[in-house]
């Protein structure tokens, strides 16, 4: 069984339809996806997928259990973290309060909350240096590295990520690669949406392609790698 499901969504935005019928599913410990011009509606899927956004029809299930039903915070609670497009971290808190935040659904120990915020300052280590330094002084690299070790706070059985190379140089955008994959070969399940469509397909499993809120293209990352149409709209390539 798939660990998440996305049966058929729709979403509107009042009478535009920006999600149209999407379909797709999820593997644990798997990398998957989600690529298309701006406004394909990758974003609505994934804010649709941690309860942002209500469907307006179809079904989501996540670990075989229904959760396009659920408030926001019960989906994360069941282990869905979602790292969303724009950072959204806090400005003026501190890094540390950031990622604190980040385990606020979690019941377990303090003891347990301090490893896994050391395990962040660890995988980030300029993170660590700056632990008291308010988030907003960061830079966008900084930042990005936050609004990750923030959504790695709760312990996600599904980590989603939306555009973490946007704006970023790319010696930095190859840190926060390196840092996906490195989850990835720690068993983490990512549901990953990039405009860099090369480095997401360098990066993945499986990938899906839409376009005006359908998917139009699926497959393994290597079949879309050497796919035509793949290639010269993505990928820069005749």
């Amino acid at each position: 069984m798939a660990l998440l499901e996305v049966r058929d969504v729709r979403v509107s935005y009042g009478r535009i339809e920006a999600v149209k019928g999407v379909s797709f599913s999820v593997e644990a410990g798997s990398l998957v996806t989600l690529i298309g011009s701006n406004g394909a509606g990758k974003t609505t899927v994934l804010r649709t997928v941690s309860g942002l956004l209500c469907p307006t029809a179809g079904e989501i299930h996540f670990d075989g259990e229904r959760i396009d039903q659920l408030p926001a915070h019960e989906i994360v609670e069941r282990g869905v973290a979602h790292a969303p497009e724009g950072r959204r971290i806090f400005p003026r808190m501190t890094v540390q309060e950031n990622l604190e935040l980040g385990a606020f659904t979690r019941r377990d120990a303090a003891a347990a909350i301090e490893a896994d915020r050391d395990g962040v300052y660890q995988r980030f280590p300029v993170l660590g240096e700056r632990r008291s330094q308010a988030a907003g002084t960061l830079s966008g690299g900084e930042q990005q590295m936050l609004a990750i070790g923030r959504a790695l706070m709760c312990r996600p059985r599904l980590l989603m990520l939306d555009e973490p190379s946007m704006g970023l140089s790319p010696i930095v955008m190859r840190r926060i690669f390196d840092a996906l994959a490195e989850l990835k070969g720690a068993g983490t399940t990512v549901l990953l949406v990039e405009q860099n469509a090369s480095a997401a397909l360098a990066l993945a499993d499986e990938a899906h392609v839409l376009e005006t809120g359908r998917i139009v293209l699926s497959g393994t990352a290597a079949d879309l790698r050497g796919n035509a149409q793949v290639r010269k709209a993505y990928l820069g390539e005749d």
